[in-house]
């Protein structure tokens, strides 16, 4: 047998040797598993998602008799019971109108009844129309199956039209066709400025 293929016939048994001892130092250096892992949510959000079903990101739309679509989104909502509506988070609608006018409602919480086509808004409720008003109250009640809604408390609204203050407001078409009108009632207050209304 010559140089070479003694040579050849030790790296056949050498080689094989330091693989296996290689990879056994790996299994041995490698790192312990940490199983005092945090998990990623805080205690309020386990406790909080633990005490009751909830859906996150839930959203409803639908379209009314004259063509308008609605949209309504919340961070989450917990669904209700017999007695209890279902409940949101994050509360917001949108509404576009067959006329090319939008609104677009937020509120902080609120509560959703499909089954009597209505969505209440509470908590910092802001409208915002396409012609720039924007009114803000602590509470709106709102159809889901046509542009009506109503503020049963105290509105803020400003505008091209000036600031205006009002116990109440309504939001309705006079006919199933016709534009929608905002409505405020109950000792309404108007500080009109000029400037204002010409930019």
């Amino acid at each position: 047998m010559d140089g070479y293929s003694r040579l050849v016939a030790y790296l056949k048994v050498l080689l094989p040797l330091m693989a296996l001892a290689l990879m056994s130092t790996m299994f041995l250096i490698s790192r312990g598993v940490n199983t005092d892992a945090v998990i990623p949510f805080a205690e309020q959000d386990l406790e909080d998602r633990t005490r009751g079903q909830q859906i996150t990101a839930p959203f409803f739309s639908g379209t009314t008799a004259q063509g308008d679509e609605i949209m309504v989104t919340a961070a989450l909502a917990r669904p209700g019971g017999a007695d209890a509506p279902a409940t949101a988070v994050n509360l917001e609608a949108e509404i576009k109108m067959t006329g090319g006018g939008r609104f677009l409602l937020s509120s902080d919480t609120g509560a959703l009844r499909p089954d009597k086509d209505m969505a209440n808004f509470r908590g910092d409720v802001e409208i915002l129309s396409s012609d720039g008003l924007r009114v803000t109250t602590q509470e709106l009640n709102a159809a889901l199956n046509g542009v009506r809604a109503d503020s049963p408390g105290p509105v803020q609204a400003s505008g091209a039209m000036g600031d205006l203050t009002a116990g109440a407001m309504q939001i309705d078409t006079k006919t199933d066709s016709g534009a929608v009108h905002m409505v405020f009632n109950k000792g309404v207050k108007l500080l009109y400025d000029p400037q204002q209304s010409e930019r």
